[in-house]
């Protein structure tokens, strides 16, 4: 991954962040740059792993997501290759939509996504509680969830 970033650079990713259906022509005029140049370097931002990707934020009631929880789960035994293991094999639920590797009480916290109370006690019971690695399960329901897409900028610079 680059390290090399400058002041343009993160010009061009708090843009990007805010708003990723810029055109180019339209984030070219945000930074001060040329269209090609500025294509240019989100090209070059994409090629060394900077930029992973973009996505669409969807409502989660219209693909019939009625419920959200996380699932704080402890493991019986501890090693690199399990965790790992695990690791993947909760990535691969449909329902999952991030995972955490944590320390503390628990091992992971997993946030789910569910039709309502019974798909949750269905996903718990048959997809976690039968996984011979888990130890303990404890589920919190999500009231309310929000988030910022905007990722703080903590590069110190020569510059500043």
């Amino acid at each position: 991954m680059a390290t090399n970033l400058d002041r343009i650079d993160f010009e061009i990713l708090a843009a990007l962040q805010e708003e990723g259906r810029l055109s180019n022509k339209e984030l070219a005029a945000r930074v001060d740059l040329a269209p090609s140049t500025c294509l240019e370097r989100v090209r070059k931002l994409h090629d060394e792993g900077v930029l992973e990707g973009y996505h669409a934020q969807v409502n989660p009631k219209a693909l019939g997501i009625r419920l959200q929880a996380m699932i704080a789960v402890r493991l019986q035994k501890h090693s690199r290759d399990l965790v790992g293991e695990f690791r993947s094999y909760v990535l691969s639920l449909p329902e999952v939509l991030s995972t955490f590797h944590v320390t503390g009480e628990h091992d992971f916290l997993i946030h789910v996504a569910v039709r309502d109370a019974e798909h949750l006690r269905d996903l718990a019971l048959d997809r976690f509680t039968t996984r011979p690695e888990v130890d303990q399960l404890e589920t919190s329901l999500i009231f309310e969830h929000a988030r910022t897409w905007q990722l703080p900028n903590l590069v110190e610079r020569d510059d500043e």
